[in-house]
């Protein structure tokens, strides 16, 4: 596997599929078959153009910035922080990818938690 080039898909579709909510950019990095483990978004191309179209309406200004990525085999692993509005503290988010030999994303996981607006530590989220 060219782990490199799977992180840079990832990276890739974070900026044109979240950010952007560019469906048309972002499809060209999912494969044929997109498998989705995230119990709210359908399975396929079509599951994810519905996502992006929820997002576009519900959170025009939603921003991922990618903190930590990591590659092993298939598998790309990003910890991303989340701000579905400006000004709100957002989400830790650990997105688990998999591609397939054309470096095609073909399925994903994701975990997020909420980020507290006060914490026992002082270690971050991040």
């Amino acid at each position: 596997m060219d782990l490199e080039r799977n992180k840079q898909t990832v990276l890739a579709f974070y900026e044109v599929g979240l950010n952007q909510k560019d469906f048309e950019a972002a499809s060209k990095l999912i494969g044929d078959r997109y498998v989705q483990h995230n119990p709210k978004i359908a399975d396929g191309i079509e599951g994810f153009d519905a996502f992006l179209g929820q997002l576009r309406k519900d959170f025009p200004a939603l921003r991922a910035e990618v903190k930590h990525l990591f590659a092993d085999g298939d598998f790309v692993i990003a910890h991303v922080h989340g701000v579905r509005v400006p000004g709100q503290l957002g989400t830790a988010i650990v997105d688990i990818f998999r591609l397939d030999r054309n470096g095609k994303i073909v399925e994903h996981w994701d975990v997020m938690q909420p980020i507290p607006e006060a914490a026992e530590n002082q270690n971050g989220m991040f």
